[in-house]
């Protein structure tokens, strides 16, 4: 078995919010240190401070080195850090992400690669931000990287050169091939060292791997943002896979069965080629229905991806309530506490299952004026209620006339082809 680092990148990634992140997962910034402390680079220090950050538990390093006022090139810096005692992957994992950056500064500002002059990037806090993530990654014996797709801003950054575009070009080149999307927030979430560190290391962008996950940590951002929590995730975790040997003949990925019922499957796994997720559910006789509400809503604020309320019949016929939650593995433990305290359950359930999510996108059209937003999957568009219903007040209409306008509005501006075929409905029953 493999253990993996999965990055959840959902307010970007920086260098210092990787290197955070992965000790606050426990990786010890000791020996962390003691790694960087061969690189022969001059004085400097790095602490790690525990802050929170939209409420999340989060490690913020700090790396405290003086202005030396040097501008050091890519070849400076791979001299640095073949001269240091570092562990060949450490030292081959460092060198690849230096690689990508030098490749890219080298392509935008028309220079050879050896001779490219890193400003922000070759100053000790990068170096240390680089080679300390490599480090924290063998000290966690990570084998391999994955990613989520990576957040960016948008805007204007400062920067050596000026005033760059946010995301920044060496960024945007890094992040070629890596699923990006972008947040309306005004400063760099995904920096040039975290779109290295990411293009170098990762193997693999997605949703969380299957895994079974042996620890969590947040790195933190250098500020509070009013939007979303400054702090880019890890998971840690031992990869689920079918030995070689299994009668299927290849290697799936497995995910334990939640019923113990593991007959004919090789180490207690079950097959599971579609996305884990967590249901949680508890059962509730004595909620009033404010309480469900405001259940449901701080169960999406806690990562849910869905939450809802089903009524039951419960022992001695009194009627109650089945709260539910789908959540991914890693924010299981966040939404199953959000779930007890809103509740007052003196417990909750979970079992594993599979989700296969449909591809979608978010588009935008006006209608009376007004902003729009169109949720939009292979043969469907559908309006957001939200935007709909505040149009819908605004101009004394029903929503179902906001929210067709708006849907015939994005349908309109489709190149044409066929239109999506109607599901047919069911035959009667001759009998």
């Amino acid at each position: 078995m493999s253990r993996i680092a999965w990055f959840h990148c959902f307010s970007g990634i920086a260098g210092d919010m990787a290197l955070g992140s992965l000790i606050d997962a426990g990786a010890d910034l000791d020996a962390v240190r003691a790694l960087l402390e061969t690189i022969p680079m001059g004085d400097w220090s790095v602490t790690a401070e525990a802050v929170q950050r939209g409420g999340i538990a989060a490690t913020h390093v700090v790396v405290h080195a003086p202005e030396d006022g040097v501008v050091r090139t890519y070849a400076n810096i791979v001299g640095l850090i073949e001269a240091a005692a570092l562990p060949e992957r450490v030292r081959a994992r460092a060198l690849a992400t230096f690689a990508g950056l030098a490749e890219v500064e080298g392509r935008l500002h028309h220079r050879n690669t050896a001779q490219v002059h890193f400003h922000e990037v070759g100053g000790i806090d990068a170096i240390v931000d680089i080679v300390g993530t490599c480090a924290a990654l063998e000290i966690l014996g990570v084998d391999r990287v994955e990613t989520s797709a990576i957040a960016t801003g948008t805007g204007m950054v400062r920067s050596a050169h000026g005033m760059l575009p946010n995301p920044s070009p060496a960024a945007v080149e890094l992040l070629a091939e890596v699923p990006v999307y972008g947040r309306d927030v005004t400063i760099e979430l995904t920096t040039p060292t975290g779109a290295a560190l990411v293009t170098a290391l990762a193997s693999a962008h997605g949703p969380l791997p299957p895994m079974t996950v042996t620890s969590t940590g947040y790195g933190a951002g250098s500020r509070e943002l009013e939007e979303l929590p400054n702090c880019t995730q890890v998971v840690i975790g031992e990869a689920l896979i079918r030995p070689a040997s299994s009668p299927a003949g290849h290697h799936d990925r497995l995910a334990p069965r939640p019923d113990g019922d593991d007959e004919g499957h090789p180490s207690g796994l079950a097959p599971l080629d579609g996305q884990p997720v967590y249901l949680l559910e508890t059962n509730v006789d004595d909620a009033t229905g404010e309480t469900l509400a405001h259940t449901i809503e701080a169960l999406l604020r806690a990562g849910a991806h869905d939450a809802w309320v089903t009524g039951a019949v419960m022992k001695k016929g009194r009627p109650g309530h089945i709260v539910s939650a789908l959540a991914d593995v890693a924010l299981a433990g966040q939404v199953r506490a959000v779930m007890r305290s809103e509740t007052g359950s003196l417990g909750v359930r979970g079992s594993i299952l599979s989700r296969w999510p449909a591809g979608r996108d978010t588009e935008t059209v006006e209608v009376e004026g007004h902003p729009v937003r169109i949720k939009v999957s292979p043969g469907r568009a559908k309006a957001e209620h939200d935007d709909v219903a505040a149009i819908a007040v605004l101009h004394n209409l029903p929503a179902r006339e906001v929210a067709r306008r708006a849907e015939t509005e994005w349908w309109s501006r489709q190149p044409p082809g066929p239109a999506p075929t109607p599901t047919p409905a069911p035959e009667s029953d001759p009998a």
